[in-house]
């Protein structure tokens, strides 16, 4: 019988707890108010749910790929706004993890685990959003250091960031070969922010743009080698891909959650609407979806644990929960019919929120890219 470990069930109670007591009640001031939300990152932040990916060693809890999920989905099932604010941070810091030194893992992870600071993930811009190699951001050596240039855009946490993982071309004519990967600190000269990006949902997740104006980097600050940045970036989304597949999980999971007692609670022709067919049967495929797309994520957490190359699966994982959480979010729209599309009920804000799964972290049109890639790699 397939069971999670019981630490693990025990984390993911904590985590339904915590969202039941904290983020569903302050979801819709969030939607709203274009805030970042500070109070509700210090209560997890006291409790054990965000940095989750800190090792030890440095402050942090050193959780696995699996433990992650689990939170991730429970915060999402409450709000995936308030959620992608709160866990950015463990995006961010994975280039950090996979290629930084002692030192450098010294210098920056205890500002997230011990002074709760917020950091960031730049590698979009305005002409490069699954074209990563398309990248135009610059950092040309001079000595022991690098001028970086360039902007970068929706980045997610960048209005409330302390610093930024920040790829950029080392060597603009090699192509992906010439990417590399840096660590660079807001107050420094020549970085700077934009206003928060006006966007469809999960609006507690600001994002904005990065401009980078002949900012000087140490060469202390270079993740790896020149010419990692790919392979960086790769190895992070291979890393990250299962935490959001799970977060869209949770958002399939509340559309279900909402349909059903809905369904079973509105009448028409004498009975609930959930004793017809066509509602009937659409509230099965619902909770279909949420079932495959939990052990799809769950598995994809659990072969980084293991230390077993993801690539496929996580693009499996993420893929399917992106789709089939804008499937439900759309689905419970219509359940509710007439009421679903008003912001008085919380499947209109599902909606909104759900899109995004379908782009962010690799679009579902990438992900097939990376698995029709994958069938034929061992051939």
């Amino acid at each position: 019988m397939y069971e999670l470990p019981e630490d693990i069930k025990m984390l993911r109670e904590l985590a339904i707890e915590f969202t039941a007591r904290e983020i569903i009640p302050r979801a819709e001031h969030y939607d709203q108010s274009d805030e970042w939300p500070w109070d509700i990152f210090q209560k997890a932040r006291e409790v054990g749910l965000v940095n989750l990916n800190i090792p030890e060693e440095y402050g942090g809890m050193g959780a696995t790929a699996l433990e992650e999920c689990v939170i991730s989905e429970a915060m999402a099932y409450g709000c995936s706004g308030i959620q992608t604010a709160l866990m950015l941070n463990q995006l961010a810091i994975l280039p950090l993890l996979i290629a930084g030194s002692d030192e450098q893992k010294r210098r920056y992870l205890p500002w997230i685990a011990d002074e709760g600071k917020v950091a960031a993930y730049c590698m979009t811009e305005p002409d490069a959003g699954s074209d990563v190699a398309g990248i135009k951001t610059t950092a040309v050596r001079r000595g022991d250091t690098y001028l970086l240039n360039g902007l970068k855009t929706w980045i997610t946490d960048g209005p409330v960031a302390s610093f930024f993982a920040v790829f950029a071309k080392t060597d603009p004519e090699a192509a992906h070969k010439g990417m590399s990967c840096f660590i660079v600190e807001r107050d420094w000269p020549g970085v700077s922010t934009g206003q928060p990006l006006k966007k469809m949902g999960q609006q507690a997740a600001q994002a904005c743009q990065v401009f980078f104006e002949n900012v000087e980097v140490p060469v202390a600050n270079r993740l790896g080698e020149e010419g990692d940045g790919f392979r960086i970036a790769m190895q992070a989304f291979d890393i990250s891909r299962p935490g959001v597949a799970t977060a869209a999980v949770g958002v399939s999971w509340r559309a279900l959650d909402e349909a059903v007692a809905y369904a079973g609670e509105r009448t028409a022709f004498g009975q609930p609407i959930a004793h017809f067919q066509g509602v009937g049967f659409m509230l099965a495929d619902m909770a279909i979806r949420v079932e495959a797309g939990r052990l799809l994520a769950y598995k994809a957490a659990w072969e980084v644990d293991q230390g077993v190359r993801n690539t496929m699966s996580a693009s499996i994982a993420k893929a399917y929960c992106a789709e089939a959480a804008m499937k439900n979010a759309t689905d419970a729209v219509q359940v509710f019919g007439g009421n679903g599309y008003s912001r008085e009920y919380p499947v209109e804000k599902l909606m909104r929120d759900a899109k995004i799964y379908q782009i962010y972290e690799g679009t579902t049109q990438i992900q097939q890219m990376v698995i029709s890639r994958e069938l034929y790699r061992n051939r």
